[in-house]
């Protein structure tokens, strides 16, 4: 922590936040295990990933502690930002000035892109399964790529009646206010569901069931191809919903957390939360995993197990903002008083896959190992005359952020393209493609690819003996800048100690570049990898491009 937020301990004298007066079941023993002055007014929801919480403020800061309170880092978006925080499971955080501008910062506190959007953000942006973006501003939902590349936009024409929520196939679900409720999937293709009223909430379940939940409490299921199934009345208009398999936790403006199951058509439990009113305009945050279900508001917040039982309850004055729970059991308080206050509410800890980084996805495009292409089965796959024109009009729809639904069969022949080197099979023989064709069908994968994709980049790296094709993958590798479970930086380190590789300056330099990049957008702990390569890569003995390129990227980590 710099001298400059120490001083702020000083300066702030208003009440501090602490729980108020206990109920049986109410933690009343529960100091908080570390606070921090902010330096400002702390605005939404605190966004929790990388062992570590970060929080957006009215000064146009972007703020980072670990989950043991070490401050780790300011960033500073030079103008108001909109009061939404989004992290990826890498620890990438995305934010939006009100002016539109919408940048990413790793989880080291450095920009790694900006763009301009027509509108700011209304919501917080949602991360699909491979890394993409989905980004809400309010008449329009924008899609891009982790490294901030456009994939599709969709002109609603008219705002959502609520935030976009994630769905069950990777897309988000949205009604709008015309009485529509459509499902956008991550290829921008779309489908909708016609309304008789309009929904204060809805939450995709599993399969193609969606939880519609309306302001009287009353709730249908809606399946596609089927009339809806009507469910028993809640009692009470909702505020939030969670969905989990086939079931939804539900907290309503009476202060009551509800599990509804769609399977048995009923609602499981019903339990009193923190509340017994909410106030006009207050927001929920609703969790709902396997540890149980969290009810956060400014007010406190409980926790419920699965059968319904209550396990606690945090009684809170002052807070600023809505808190946040954590995959550790701490609770993350804005206080009014410009500090944040980290309390630990349980040892239960959050069981789930993992890779190098946060969680692993909850399902997968396809895009890793996609169908073959429409093209595919034409008699020349890959003769000029198909190919050129394919080509042109894949790369005008890449640079114009129009991929959208082409985007599966666009992968695939860029992947048929990029693997089709030159085949002999006894008496047949098929001649490679074209080198430059080759070239910029794997640049071109760097552009629309995902996390997904990588695997087959990393692939092609290490299986291709053309030196230009392998620089090639590398370089989309490092354009797509996810790096999930460390495999590409692994067949980077198998390449770059190779003795067949030793002098080639094209191969080498094009890794130190993509391991930068790699490091640049990840952080620790990729980057305490990525660092010993480069080093490797800058010492006497390799090429003078290398160690310069090597150099370079160490230089643009510190």
């Amino acid at each position: 922590m710099t001298a400059r937020h120490g001083a702020l301990f000083v300066l702030y004298i208003m009440t501090p936040l602490l729980p108020l007066a206990a109920q049986p079941v109410e933690r009343t023993d529960t100091p908080p295990i570390w606070r921090q002055a902010i330096g400002g007014a702390i605005m939404g929801l605190p966004s929790i990933q990388a062992e570590s919480v970060t929080v957006v403020t009215d000064g146009g800061n972007l703020m980072t502690y670990s989950k043991r309170g070490k401050f780790l880092w300011n960033y500073n978006a030079k103008g108001r930002l909109a009061p939404y925080v989004t992290r990826s499971p890498e620890g990438t955080s995305y934010i939006c000035r009100t002016t539109g501008v919408f940048i990413a910062v790793n989880r080291a506190g450095r920009e790694l892109w900006r763009i301009e959007l027509p509108a700011p953000i209304v919501s917080p942006v949602l991360v699909g399964w491979d890394g993409r973006l989905f980004v809400n501003t309010g008449e329009a939902i924008r899609c891009f790529t982790a490294s901030g590349y456009p994939l599709w936009s969709r002109n609603l024409g008219e705002a959502p009646a609520a935030a976009p929520v994630l769905d069950r196939r990777g897309g988000i679900t949205l009604a709008l206010v015309s009485g529509e409720l459509l499902e956008i999937d991550a290829f921008g293709a779309s489908r909708t569901r016609k309304l008789t009223r309009l929904p204060a909430l809805v939450q995709p379940l599993e399969g193609d069931a969606i939880l519609l939940l309306y302001e009287n409490g009353a709730m249908e299921i809606s399946r596609l191809g089927r009339e809806n199934s009507v469910l028993p009345s809640l009692g009470g208009g909702p505020l939030q919903a969670a969905g989990r398999g086939s079931r939804a936790a539900v907290i309503l403006r009476n202060g009551k957390v509800c599990l509804v199951s769609a399977d048995e058509a009923q609602i499981l439990w019903s339990g009193d939360s923190h509340f017994t009113a909410a106030e006009p305009g207050e927001g929920v945050e609703l969790l709902y995993d396997e540890r149980g279900v969290y009810a956060l508001s400014r007010s406190g917040a409980v926790h419920f197990s699965e059968d319904g039982a209550r396990r606690w309850v945090m009684r809170l004055r002052g807070a600023a903002a809505l808190p946040a729970f954590g995959d550790e059991g701490i609770l993350y308080v804005g206080g009014a008083d410009w500090i944040l206050y980290a309390y630990k509410m349980e040892d239960q800890e959050r069981t789930q896959p993992r890779s190098l980084y946060g969680p692993e996805p909850e399902g997968h495009y396809g895009t890793a190992n996609p169908r073959p292409s429409p093209w595919a089965a034409l008699e020349f796959p890959f003769d000029e005359g198909i190919m050129g024109p394919l080509m042109v009009q894949m790369k005008a729809a890449i640079t114009e952020g129009r991929v959208g639904a082409d985007e599966m069969d666009y992968t695939a022949y860029l992947m048929e393209i990029a693997g089709a080197a030159a085949v002999h099979s006894g008496a047949f023989f098929r001649p490679a493609v074209d080198i430059r064709r080759r070239l910029e069908a794997v640049l071109l994968l760097g552009f629309i690819g995902s996390r997904e994709t990588v695997a087959f980049l990393a692939d092609l790296y290490l299986g291709e003996t053309e030196s230009v094709i392998k620089a090639a993958a590398a370089e989309a590798i490092g354009r797509i800048g996810v790096d999930p479970d460390g495999s590409a930086l692994r067949v980077f380190n198998s390449v770059a100690f190779s003795f067949a590789y030793q002098d080639d300056a094209q191969v080498l330099a094009a890794t130190a570049a993509a391991a930068g990049a790699l490091c640049r957008f990840s952080g620790p702990p990729l980057s305490g990898m990525g660092i010993k390569l480069l080093t490797a890569l800058g010492m006497d003995h390799r090429p003078r491009l290398v160690r310069r390129v090597a150099m370079r990227e160490i230089s643009s980590l510190r």
